[in-house]
């Protein structure tokens, strides 16, 4: 097992890509620690991973408050005594919204899910790290976070910050054992949503590049890159953006 006996974190782990990577790392040994803002969806992850004979421990919060997103981290350290990978899954999109349509409310709601919660989170979980010599964090990005034509404005700026805050942490503590990466998914089957209706200008812009999509990608295909990243057998992996989009994004 790749992962036995290691504390792994997963925020967004109610659902999606979190769920899938969270199944994953449990049946390859791993002691989960799984946060999410749904608390029937944390229920039914921690009623499922138990039945398989997994440890885990949920915890409901939302990632973007400074003390949800510490409480998650606190609560590994208190139930395990460490964290060896922190996945940083959770995410919402904004209606594919331009600029010139975009609210201070719909901004601040996705910069908060989307950069502020892995921010707090690694600050919270890198601390612990160093004083064990070693750790992983995984950052889901977006093609989003490469390229400007893939969603609304709040989005693709959080990812690019998120892509950004990856890679400054990954050189930044390369040398004390801490490995940084990204993952820039394309369209993938997920409840990723904020609610409400879609721009029509935004989306019209938009459409044509998702014409381009070679197909949408499923949540446990995004678990596996994330668990490769994760393991020992991408140790010399720091610092890169490794795209899981079908090679949507390599038509350039």
């Amino acid at each position: 097992m790749r992962f036995k006996d290691q504390v792994v974190i997963i925020t967004g782990a109610g659902a999606g890509i979190g769920k899938a990577t969270a199944l994953l790392f449990a049946a390859e040994g791993a002691k989960i620690v799984a946060g999410d803002i749904d608390p029937d969806r944390i229920d039914a992850l921690v009623t499922e991973v138990k039945a398989k004979g997994a440890e885990i421990v949920g915890v409901v919060g939302n990632i973007a408050s400074i003390i949800d997103s510490e409480r998650l981290v606190d609560t590994a350290k208190d139930h395990f005594g460490r964290v060896d990978i922190l996945v940083n899954n959770a995410g919402i999109v904004d209606r594919f919204l331009p600029v010139g349509e975009m609210t201070d409310e719909v901004w601040k709601r996705v910069m908060g899910v989307n950069l502020d919660g892995p921010m707090y989170t690694m600050r919270r979980a890198i601390p612990l790290m160093l004083e064990q010599g070693k750790g992983v964090i995984v950052n889901v990005a977006s093609t989003a976070g490469v390229g400007g034509g893939f969603a609304g404005a709040a989005y693709t700026a959080s990812k690019h910050g998120l892509i950004g805050l990856t890679q400054n942490t990954a050189w930044m503590y390369a040398n004390s054992g801490i490995r940084c990466v990204a993952v820039a998914p394309g369209g993938v089957k997920t409840s990723i949503t904020l609610g409400g209706d879609p721009s029509p200008f935004g989306y019209d812009r938009l459409k044509p590049i998702f014409g381009t999509m070679t197909r949408s990608g499923e949540p446990e295909e995004l678990a596996r890159v994330i668990a490769f990243l994760a393991s020992d057998e991408a140790s010399f992996v720091n610092g890169a953006v490794v795209a899981a989009d079908g090679g949507w994004t390599s038509g350039g």
